[in-house]
């Protein structure tokens, strides 16, 4: 009975990190270029229940061994195995802004930060004070020869992310880099990745690989509020099932407590 309560608790848990992710995931439905959180999970290894004494036991030369028939399975409870996000598209919003990029494929600006490089789909940048272009939190958006700098908002960005003047004169490239392993990218806040060792370095995505650039234009979170609410309730529901199989597990044990208590 005692293996009852942490089975259940560990289906509890489970549920509350999925929770968690499904609240993270509603709470960002609005911001711009952020990718959903999925949690995993995975269940501890089954027990296999035998009847005992049913047949014997079979003699051999090496010795023996149980004869009795396999009667079922007995779920050891869950964990969470990983957390990872989901790179699906966006739907794009005209905004009309000069300083608004959007990016059609799998791929990340590169911003400057005080920790080094990071990475973001968020393409909501704006023109600093020394005509940087950079971030709302600050960090300057980097082109292929360093921090793009620009005298006014009257540029144009064409879709291979080469940025222009209004004269025509090309500015620079925008840096927009790839990963050999892109889901264990690690979120770092403020719509940011960071690379690991598992994701390789970061290397500037040509060709195929290269997602189209359009000015504009943001892409906004690929979170489905109707499916996640409907998560929420599932998530709900298997966290009071487990709930109620403790307290049933509680019941059991209390009864047999007072029985054994009463019979001594």
């Amino acid at each position: 009975m005692i293996r009852g309560w942490y089975i259940g608790a560990s289906g509890m848990n489970a549920q509350q990190e999925r929770l968690n992710a499904i609240s993270n995931n509603l709470a960002n439905v609005d911001t711009a270029g952020y990718k959903r959180d999925v949690t995993v999970s995975k269940e501890f290894s089954q027990l296999l229940l035998r009847r005992a004494e049913a047949d014997g036991t079979y003699k051999t030369a090496a010795g023996s061994f149980d004869a009795a028939p396999i009667i079922g399975k007995l779920g050891m409870g869950v964990e969470t195995n990983e957390n990872y996000t989901q790179f699906e598209q966006g739907s794009f919003k005209d905004t009309q802004t000069a300083t608004d990029f959007a990016l059609s494929g799998e791929g990340f600006f590169a911003v400057q930060t005080p920790n080094g490089e990071r990475y973001t789909r968020n393409g909501n940048f704006m023109l600093g004070k020394e005509g940087i272009l950079e971030t709302k939190d600050g960090y300057p958006l980097m082109g292929e020869n360093g921090i793009i700098r620009l005298e006014d908002d009257k540029f144009s960005l064409d879709q291979d992310g080469m940025l222009y003047t209004k004269e025509g004169e090309l500015i620079d490239r925008v840096r927009i880099v790839r990963f050999d392993n892109e889901r264990y990218l690690e979120k770092m806040g403020d719509s940011l990745w960071g690379a690991n060792g598992i994701t390789g370095e970061a290397y500037i995505a040509e060709g195929a690989e290269r997602p189209r650039v359009f000015q504009n234009y943001l892409e906004m979170s690929n979170v489905n509020v109707v499916n996640e609410m409907v998560k929420m309730i599932e998530v709900n529901r298997a966290y009071e099932a487990n709930q109620k199989a403790i307290q049933s597990e509680d019941s059991m044990m209390s009864t047999l407590w007072t029985r054994v208590a009463v019979t001594r």
